[in-house]
């Protein structure tokens, strides 16, 4: 049943500012805790409303000048805290939890509350240095890099490490032979083989991070590739084991904990504050947890930011040590000045190296990129329907991995949506067939959903290809029937979100109007960082201007109890 909105949340509801969703929360909450005072109730709603921006809290001290709208009824705000405080909903058992000091007043539903302290305290708990056993030579397997020697010092010293750096400066390298070392230390201490564990928040992040590592795992020496298990990457979900009946909860917690002696989580950006919470109440007090990630980088798509929360809050204490790695090893003066740019908010910059362009840089200066993008995107489609026409899965896969177009949005005509229709356009004038239907020889498709039964994963690509008299669809090397397939969406065009985790050859990165609310320096860094050999940037200066100006921006005590 809808909540009517009325008094001063309506107000707030007319003027844009809450969902239908925030309003029902508030009025169940209040009316449940028996709270009558509408000021509470609208506390209540910016809270809920808090969570769909991806805040795990809202600062109720800075609200109304980040919300803009002085007409409306705002409460004093002395009145206001005063009236949160004296609340029924915070009494004992608390629906919220209001924490004030000098900074800020942050407003919390209990969940994220609870989620939040327990991180805090799973997190310190791991920061002591606990091993005594002797360090291998480091150089061994740093020879070049004192970056990565510190890195790895730090992860055999202390049972938690976090490990940051932007693209191509090393991560994995630094976690195969990372691992290696760790195995060295366990065997000069007379320890069993290290049971080892890697994760990521989607099965195309985990594939990614096996790949890598494994490659990596492939240059050392005999010695060292003995000593190491035989590796394998899943989900975090997969790894905690999810329970059908609780999507937030899992097999293992802190009654069964995982049995590994090394996790190492890679995209940690990705991860949620709740997800988090449920990994480390599931890590052994003695085993190693390595979390690997670039906080520039977008933050999870539910509540929290707790990759830049750790390194924010933990690099300002004294017994604890981020790792970060900053050369970069893979991109040259090009991609990886963008990025650096981009990531220091010098928008100067980033407009004179896009203007500059290069053999890995162009930027189509336009808001009307139609016809250039069919000269990028046709062609491409084209070579992915004749590879699965002649039932050539490997060629399919290789083709759609050569070229991402990415857009900050999912409708609209700078979204996902007109981008996939318009290219089956395009590829029916230009086939003469009418690639209308739900499949079609050379339809590319993301996995939108996880399915353990046929081991797909969210965020998993595939393409259609003809077999027989039917469809299957090619996702890495197994093949699937389509009707199997219900979780998809065409895929000739994807949303920055979903492309984490994942990089193409080639990336074409569409920017929306400068006055769109998506458009970030966080999507941008993510977007162009997708690319492997050469990014495409269609937009307009404004917009470029307005993504470096736009910074993502999300409410968390997590950084400050970090700080003590």
């Amino acid at each position: 049943m809808t909540v009517a909105a009325a008094g001063t949340l309506g107000e707030f509801t007319e003027a844009g500012v809450f969902e239908a969703a925030d309003v029902h929360v508030a009025r169940r909450l209040t009316v449940l805790g028996k709270e009558p005072d509408e000021s509470v109730a609208l506390a209540v709603a910016f809270a809920v409303r808090a969570l769909r921006g991806g805040s795990v809290c809202v600062d109720l001290r800075s609200v109304p000048t980040q919300v803009g709208l002085p007409d409306l009824p705002w409460p004093s705000p002395g009145g206001w805290l005063a009236a949160v405080r004296a609340s029924p909903l915070v009494a004992d058992p608390p629906v919220l939890r209001l924490h004030s000091d000098a900074a800020a007043d942050l407003l919390y539903l209990d969940r994220y509350w609870r989620e939040e302290q327990q991180v805090r305290d799973d997190v310190l708990a791991l920061l002591a240095p606990s091993d005594t056993a002797p360090l291998p030579d480091l150089t061994r397997l740093f020879p070049d890099s004192e970056e990565q020697r510190r890195a790895a010092h730090v992860a055999l010293t202390q049972p938690l490490t976090v490990l940051t750096g932007g693209p191509g400066t090393g991560k994995t390298t630094t976690v195969a032979r990372l691992l290696a070392l760790l195995a060295e230390q366990a065997a000069l201490a007379g320890r069993p083989p290290l049971r080892i564990a890697l994760a990521a928040p989607t099965g195309k992040a985990a594939a990614r991070l096996l790949e890598a590592v494994l490659l990596e795992v492939g240059r050392l020496d005999q010695a060292d590739r003995d000593r190491l298990p035989k590796l394998s990457a899943s989900t975090l979900h997969r790894l905690l084991r999810s329970r059908p009946d609780n999507s937030s909860r899992f097999r293992h917690h802190r009654e069964n904990r995982l049995p590994h002696d090394v996790i190492v989580v890679d995209e940690t950006s990705m991860v949620s504050l709740t997800l988090m919470a449920r990994l480390l109440e599931a890590v052994r007090p003695d085993s190693r947890l390595l979390l690997v990630g670039d906080p520039d980088q977008l933050a999870s798509v539910e509540a929290g930011a707790v990759l830049a929360d750790l390194v924010d809050g933990l690099g300002g204490r004294g017994d604890a040590r981020i790792a970060t790695l900053v050369t970069s090893w893979r991109f040259g003066e090009t991609i990886g000045g963008l990025a650096t740019a981009i990531r220091d908010g010098d928008a100067d910059r980033v407009v004179e190296v896009l203007r500059a362009g290069g053999e890995h840089i162009a930027w189509l200066d336009t808001d009307d990129p139609g016809e250039r993008l069919r000269t990028v995107l046709l062609p491409q489609a084209l070579r992915l329907r004749e590879a699965a026409i002649l039932g050539n899965a490997a060629v399919a896969l290789q083709t759609l991995d050569e070229h991402r177009l990415l857009c900050a949005h999912r409708r609209g005509p700078y979204g996902v949506q007109h981008w996939n229709r318009q290219v089956q356009r395009w590829l029916t004038d230009a086939t003469g067939e009418a690639i209308w239907t739900d499949w079609y020889a050379g339809r590319p498709v993301l996995v939108t959903a996880n399915d353990y039964g046929l081991g797909l994963y969210n965020g998993d690509t595939g393409v259609a290809i003809a077999d027989g008299d039917g469809l299957s669809v090619a996702v890495g090397p197994q093949m699937f029937a389509a009707s199997r397939l219900s979780e998809v969406d065409t895929m000739h065009a994807m949303t920055i979100h979903k492309s984490q985790g994942s990089q193409a050859e080639e990336v074409t990165v569409l920017l929306p109007p400068e006055e769109s609310r998506l458009l970030t320096r966080e999507l941008f860094y993510t977007a162009v960082t997708r690319a492997r050999q050469r990014v495409r940037v269609v937009g307009s200066e404004r917009a470029v201007r307005a993504a470096i100006g736009r910074r993502v921006v999300r409410a968390s005590g997590l950084r400050q109890r970090l700080h003590g």
